[in-house]
């Protein structure tokens, strides 16, 4: 008998580890395979056995049920085989093939199922050859900008350089993301090899994988797999550096400031990553999911990945759905979903069973959408004509008990927070968001304060603001973000913010007004 349960950080958070002990306990000549997870988080921990007629699955299992799940009779657990589950068997997955189904650090398994095979059909052709199948095979940057990677891996190998770099950003920080985690955890030779194809093809010897320390399992078993398949990847080489979980570190620049031991702060562009990026060098920044998709465009061609999607945005994404939903998990599938279909269809609507009032797609910095908007599909341009970002994919699910303002303020908070302070609209106008939201939600700013009645502030408008004025001051503020700030976190902040006034005003205290589409 075999019994297969997933090693992921989510698993084992929700007791994987000490399932796996009542089995082995339950079933001493069984063998007790820990593999990747499926994705189904709702579900976890997440057995499956194999008494040699095929695996069959249940879940969740907690430690009292594993006596009875050995018994062999019906299980109100049992879900038969896990790859016909609908939540897995509609989804299109390229970048996690292997999702559940194998061992994370198991050279043998990894190779068995078409790994590597992307890295040696890089390498019987021209690295501009392989930069032209990334370039048709339309794919984008998956950490939040959707720039094209061909485009970016082109600049840098076009550059003379002495040493130039791959930069794998893994600092995955935005609320409701882990797809990220999910691939270091149970998938790290597919980050490697797309890492060796990137090198081979810009001409890089050395890369790094940028990972936050609240990941331990991923720094694990990342580092376990690296010095596992050094002689394969070789001459490229890669390391592993941790950072301490600032959030802004996960732009670019910050990135490669904290990897050369300065302190996290924004750079400003130009020179960009690609020209002077690490140490000065052409760099290639690139997110786990961009170089993760390589490996399958490299083994399959680019047209069989161009051939998924919709419009500008090819390929697949793995979307990560969460927060008050009944099927929260990863699911993968080509652009052109909707979210009426995530939210609904897939995710099962709320697990409170209460009305979907909203959904914030793309991190905390990305807009909220009301239902009258779920009819909008995912892709980076449908979104962007919304007001909205597609982000690193993360969608997190409200019901109708959500303070529309405090998550508002909570945007406002979170950039103040978070900001390196390098530039003015980020670090003072966070502050002055979260004081203008406040004075909101005690109904207007009341008179003027004592700053503001002093003689030498007399060109300052003071005075009673009622909420409409308010909320024009907190327009104002954000189109400064918006436009002003140095990076994203700035920049972006504006759109959850506006994005809860415009479609969610009655928390605001501002009359109902109809969406428009």
């Amino acid at each position: 008998m075999k019994i297969f349960i997933s090693d992921d950080a989510l698993a084992i958070a929700c007791g994987a580890d000490r399932v796996a002990k009542a089995f082995a306990r339950a079933a001493p000549d069984a063998e007790i395979i820990r593999t990747s997870s499926w994705g189904m988080h709702w579900l976890e921990p997440l057995v499956e056995m194999d008494n040699g007629g095929g695996r069959v699955g249940y879940g969740p299992v907690k430690v009292g049920d594993v006596e009875t799940i050995l018994d062999g009779a019906a299980h109100a657990l049992r879900i038969d085989d896990v790859s016909q589950h609908p939540f897995i068997a509609s989804q299109t997955r390229l970048t996690f093939a292997r999702a559940g189904r194998t061992r994370p650090t198991s050279l043998e398994d990894y190779e068995a199922s078409g790994g590597w095979a992307g890295l040696r059909n890089a390498r019987m052709i021209d690295p501009l050859d392989v930069i032209e199948q990334v370039t048709q095979s339309g794919l984008r940057g998956r950490g939040g900008a959707g720039f094209p990677a061909g485009i970016k891996w082109r600049t840098v190998a076009n550059a003379i350089a002495s040493q130039k770099y791959i930069v794998c950003n893994a600092d995955e920080g935005d609320s409701g993301t882990f797809a990220d985690r999910m691939l270091m955890e149970g998938d790290p030779y597919c980050l490697i090899e797309g890492m060796a194809i990137a090198g081979y093809a810009v001409g890089a010897g050395k890369g790094y994988i940028y990972v936050r320390s609240e990941y331990p399992h991923a720094i694990r078993k990342l580092n376990a797999a690296i010095e596992k398949s050094r002689a394969i990847v070789a001459p490229f080489d890669i390391e592993v550096r941790v950072g301490a979980g600032a959030y802004v570190c996960g732009e670019e620049t910050s990135l490669l400031n904290s990897l050369e031991g300065k302190r996290g702060e924004v750079r400003a562009k130009p020179p960009l990553p690609a020209l002077e990026g690490l140490f000065g060098k052409p760099t290639v920044v690139n997110n786990v999911l961009t170089l993760a998709a390589i490996p399958f465009i490299m083994a399959q061609g680019a047209q069989a990945y161009a051939d998924f999607g919709m419009g500008r945005s090819r390929g697949t994404m793995p979307i990560q759905i969460a927060g008050n939903v009944k099927h929260g998990g990863l699911y993968e599938t080509a652009f052109g979903v909707t979210l009426a279909e995530l939210v609904n269809d897939i995710g099962g609507g709320t697990h409170s069973g209460r009305p979907v009032r909203a959904v914030q797609v793309g991190g905390p910095l990305g807009a909220y959408f009301p239902p009258a908007l779920f009819d909008t599909p995912f892709d980076y341009e449908a979104f962007a004509a919304k007001d909205g970002l597609i982000g690193h994919g993360g969608i997190v699910v409200f019901d109708d008990s959500i303070d529309m303002l405090a998550q508002a303020r909570f945007a406002m908070e979170f950039c103040a927070v978070e900001s390196c302070g390098k530039c003015t609209p980020c670090r003072l106008g966070s502050t002055r968001g979260v004081e203008t939201l406040d004075r909101i939600r005690a109904g207007g700013r009341k008179g003027s304060d004592r700053v503001e009645a002093l003689p030498q502030m007399h060109n300052v408008t003071g005075g009673v603001r009622d909420t409409a004025a308010e909320l024009a001051l907190v327009a104002d503020l954000c189109d400064t973000m918006k436009y002003g700030s140095l990076c994203a976190l700035g920049g972006f902040t504006p759109y959850p913010v506006m994005s809860a006034i415009t479609h969610f005003p009655e928390d605001f205290g501002v009359e109902k007004r109809e969406v428009v589409k």
